[in-house]
């Protein structure tokens, strides 16, 4: 548990061995800013020892990594996810504002329920299908109603290299098998996690206070089997796939999950460029510069 000079201002990141965490952090340590980062050893469901363990320590930011996001497992365990989706950010925003800190929360794509034609806006009315999109909502409730000063930042079909994601999954997949089924209904845009951590710190780095709800991919609409169609490619180019694979394409309804999958997970993201002048990578560079880390095997 990296934790600096507690007698200065700093960042707190939580869920600092998480996919998309451990980026922050490597982003944290490269830009040498005061931090401190945390896991499963403070728990934000805990409002006791989230006190506890910020008493002493001042506060500028908060970014909250920490989610249970088993999409599936979430139909069975709705208490757990809601405890750690809902009532966690509830505490992490009472503190935040105790402390007078700045919020950065992530939140998901599977808060709408996947039936609009377009790209979803901010402003658009969630409604959520399953017990996941429907714990991340009440988690963003919670922070909206309890602390001004948050940025709550919704992204979808995050991958890195950091943790279980549907490329290293087909990677995987693609070595063990010379046919695979991939659903073509179902439409989104990958996000690279890299990415996405650049541009949690451009919010820390701009001293943001144009708070509320922002939108987050790579740049691209595609379904799932063109994504793999396009993992398969690169892996290949890339000489980390050398076997013949079909990639064969199927609708949702073929391939049956615990929790229904938004058709469209497609998030619109002017909002964030207009406020902050991000700069959206196409999905394709960004997941040629992933298959460029595992050839390296960095």
């Amino acid at each position: 548990m990296p934790i600096q000079n507690s007698s200065q201002p700093t960042i707190w990141l939580i869920g600092n061995r998480g996919m998309l965490g451990a980026e922050v952090e490597a982003l944290l340590k490269k830009a040498q800013k005061p931090y401190m980062a945390t896991d499963l050893e403070v728990d934000i469901t805990d409002p006791a020892a989230l006190q506890n363990f910020v008493a002493e320590r001042p506060l500028t930011w908060i970014i909250n990594c920490a989610a249970y996001t088993a999409v599936d497992r979430a139909e069975d365990e709705p208490e757990r996810a809601f405890r750690i989706n809902a009532e966690g950010p509830r505490n992490l925003a009472q503190m935040a504002k105790g402390k007078k800190a700045k919020l950065i929360h992530i939140s998901t794509d599977y808060v709408f329920d996947g039936t609009k034609q377009g790209a979803y806006e901010e402003t658009d009315t969630p409604n959520p299908a399953g017990v996941y999109g429907k714990s991340k909502l009440e988690g963003e409730r919670q922070i909206t109603e309890t602390l001004s000063e948050h940025f709550i930042i919704r992204t979808a079909w995050l991958y890195g290299k950091n943790g279980p994601n549907f490329v290293a999954t087909m990677l995987r997949l693609f070595k063990e098998k010379k046919e695979i089924s991939v659903v073509a209904d179902q439409w989104g845009s990958p996000t690279y996690a890299p990415d996405l951590a650049t541009v949690l710190l451009a919010l820390i780095d701009q001293d943001a206070a144009a708070f509320g709800i922002y939108h987050f991919t790579n740049e691209g609409r595609i379904t799932w089997h063109q994504f793999a169609s396009a993992i398969y490619e690169g892996a290949r180019s890339a000489g980390l796939i050398t076997e013949e694979v079909l990639i064969k394409p199927v609708a949702t309804a073929q391939y049956p999950t615990r929790a229904k999958r938004p058709a469209n997970s497609y998030l619109a993201k002017e909002k964030i460029v207009r406020q902050f002048g991000i700069n959206l990578k196409p999905w394709q560079d960004s997941l040629n510069r992933y298959l460029t880390t595992q050839e390296r095997g960095t």
